[in-house]
């Protein structure tokens, strides 16, 4: 894991999700579990592919997944989704994480945690897939 590194939260967009981490999420470390982490992405990543395919979607693939800080109970988590691509049935979607922590002392920092590519599918309410509509 890298160093941490105090960044500032993407001003050119709003966030697709936000999310406080709690104590039930935690893992015997007492860190707060990847597969929570990975749930948290592949909503927000469902939501930026819902909007553009103007309807329901299902995820085929997680292409990349990097961890790069561990989060703790009481980070708000911030995911970010866009849309990358969009092919005839299926869209790609990028999602940055970050972590706003407050710590004792009044020291608050603002890292980004974890980056995702995840490969959704547009479909129809027979669940085959379907055309993804122009923009």
């Amino acid at each position: 894991m890298n160093n941490s590194t105090t960044v500032q939260l993407p001003t050119d967009k709003q966030p697709t999700t936000r999310m406080a981490a709690r104590p039930a999420d935690t893992n015997a470390a007492g860190d707060i579990f990847g597969g929570w982490i990975m749930s948290q992405v592949d909503i927000a990543g469902s939501i930026a592919a819902y909007r553009r395919a103007k309807g329901r979607v299902v995820t085929v693939a997680v292409n990349e997944f990097q961890f790069h800080k561990p989060v703790f109970v009481g980070d708000l988590i911030s995911c970010y989704a866009e849309v990358t691509k969009v092919g005839r049935t299926s869209l790609t979607v990028n999602v940055e994480v970050y972590a706003e922590r407050h710590r004792s002392g009044g020291d608050d920092e603002t890292i980004k945690v974890t980056e995702a590519t995840l490969t959704f599918v547009a479909v129809s309410d027979d669940r085959q897939p379907r055309e993804v509509p122009p923009a």
